[in-house]
Order: C-alpha cells, then structure tokens, then sequence
C-alpha cells in the first residue's frame, strides 16, 4: 500500500467509526446475503460480533504504517478462526461485504480511488492471513 492509499483509508473510517454499530449490521446482513453457508459460524450475540469486528477493523486500520505489528496478530486471529470452520474461500464474501459496506456507509465519499485504496488493504491482509491458516491454498 502507498501512504496516500493509507492515508485515504484511515480518514475514511473515522467516519464510519461513529456509525459502526450500523456497519456491523449492514456488514453481516450483506455477506449472509452472499454467503449464506458462513452463518453457522457465528453462534453468540451478533451485536456483540459486530463490536469485535469494528474494534478489529480499528485495529488494522490504525496499524497499517506499521505492518510489523498488525500482521502477527492478523496470522494469529486467521488460524483461531480455522477452529469456527472458517475455510480460505470464506475471505472473498467477506472482503466483498466490506466493501458494500463502506459503499453504503460513506456514500458519495466513496470515491474510486478510496474503494481501490480499501481493497488493497483487505487483500493485503486477508493474503497474509489466508498464507498463515491455509498454507497449502497460498501456494
């Protein structure tokens, strides 16, 4: 990533902070939608669910001038969810419903070159997790 897609990515999700729990609800309405067969992997409170993504979603977005730092704990959370049945093909509908979901929560702020910036960062991220948890699918 470039520090100007950094940069776009970061001041972008200050403002679907203040709407995350919105988010959360139009991110996993969008990739149940998509990807019915996740479902079962969720079996707590979904609100609950919600706020965890968004704290993650925070975390990574806050790190990324320091990947050093983001991508072990990224590693660490991709194999934990290999114990849900998480599989490596699952990441494409979430990656997918992020997107939409910034689409739908930024609007018009969505721009081009923000929507590339964010698909940049997820597809950074989720090859780095999908290498640590599915080592054969990353061949």
């Amino acid at each position: 990533m470039t520090p100007d897609q950094i940069t776009l990515v970061q001041d972008s999700f200050k403002k679907v902070a203040p709407i995350s729990d919105a988010a959360a609800e139009i991110f996993y309405a969008r990739l149940f939608e998509i990807a019915p067969e996740v479902k079962p992997y969720f079996k707590g409170d979904m609100t609950e669910q919600g706020a965890k993504l968004m704290a993650t979603l925070g975390a990574v977005v806050n790190g990324l001038r320091d990947l050093d730092k983001i991508v072990p704990v990224a590693q660490e959370l991709a194999v934990r969810h290999v114990d849900y049945g998480v599989k490596a093909k699952d990441y494409t509908p979430v990656g997918e419903a992020l997107i939409y979901t910034l689409d739908k929560g930024l609007g018009d702020a969505f721009t081009p070159d923000l929507k590339e910036s964010w698909v940049t960062a997820y597809t950074t991220l989720s090859s780095v997790m999908i290498g640590a948890a599915y080592p054969e699918a990353a061949e």
